[in-house]
């Protein structure tokens, strides 16, 4: 039995991999934050080396953007020191990594879809800290793979879709920032294309190294997809909203977020063959979980 092991077993994108139907012989081994510490390198160090694992996925993060403004320390242990303690451990072992990072790590002041080979920018700690990840996971595991994702959405977990169902509920009308541009994630979209590079790479010598992005197609707003949640929402049966366009100046934060969170993967498609489909076909099945299948 392959065995992969993923990080942050209690997130959106380790509990969809944990979730996700493995080929046979393949099996993922999901570890939450009680079970694996990213900020005690050495419990890293010893649990990659416990038995020899086919791939690691590194799904694990601290994602509280606007906290980190003020828990830098802890943001950079997570997001920096874990991966360059995992690609140190998966070099050792000879095992390939695969790391999940953000679109934060552009600065997102410009209009079109990033590519992987942008410039990077990271305006906020959250994104300077997963950058130091890519860079220590770059420079620590020759076999590595790092997927660049953005607006990470399910039915499991903090997140947008949650949060606009558990608003409209209670309120007829809500006012969501307009001039943020970005596809929306489903986490079990994410985590095939994950599982596939992962697989690849363990079973393929050959299989590429480097930096790809994923994210599911079509370009939206948060307005634009909170729009499309209460749509088709209603069609579940469940909770229905105005959606009111503000700016970004209007919804101040402590850490400042992309203008354009908007991604290409292309090179992930030449790559790995794998085609994200529409943001709005991924959403149904994430509403069919949290409200129920449409009637």
């Amino acid at each position: 039995m392959k065995q992969v092991l993923v990080t942050g077993g209690g997130g959106q994108v380790g509990t969809a991999l944990a979730g996700h139907v493995w080929p046979a012989g393949c099996e993922a081994v999901a570890l939450t934050r009680a079970e694996l510490d990213l900020t005690d390198p050495a419990a890293i160090a010893a649990k990659v080396a416990e038995r020899p694992w086919a791939a690691v996925i590194n799904a694990g993060a601290y994602t509280a953007v606007d906290k980190a403004e003020s828990e830098p320390l802890l943001a950079w242990q997570v997001n920096a020191l874990a991966p360059a303690a995992l690609a140190a451990a998966c070099k050792a072992a000879d095992m390939p990594l695969v790391h999940v990072s953000t679109d934060y790590v552009f600065a997102g002041d410009r209009d079109g879809a990033w590519e992987v080979d942008d410039p990077v920018g990271p305006t906020s700690v959250y994104g300077a800290s997963k950058l130091g990840g890519e860079l220590a996971v770059r420079t620590g595991c020759f076999r590595h793979a790092i997927v660049r994702t953005a607006w990470v959405v399910s039915a499991t977990g903090a997140n947008f879709v949650k949060t606009m169902l558990r608003l409209g509920a209670d309120r007829p009308t809500l006012r969501v920032v307009a001039d943020q541009h970005g596809s929306p994630t489903s986490a079990a979209d994410l985590a095939e294309a994950l599982a596939t590079i992962a697989i690849r790479l363990a079973d393929d010598p050959a299989a590429p190294t480097g930096t790809w992005h994923f994210s599911n197609a079509g370009a939206t707003t948060w307005h634009g997809f909170a729009t499309e949640i209460f749509r088709q929402a209603a069609a579940h049966g469940g909770p229905s909203a105005i959606v009111e366009a503000i700016a970004t100046a209007d919804f101040p934060t402590s850490a400042r977020r992309p203008a354009n969170s908007l991604l290409s993967t292309a090179a992930l498609t030449r790559d790995w063959g794998v085609v994200p489909r529409p943001w709005q076909e991924a959403l149904r099945p994430i509403l069919d979980d949290l409200i129920g299948p449409k009637p």
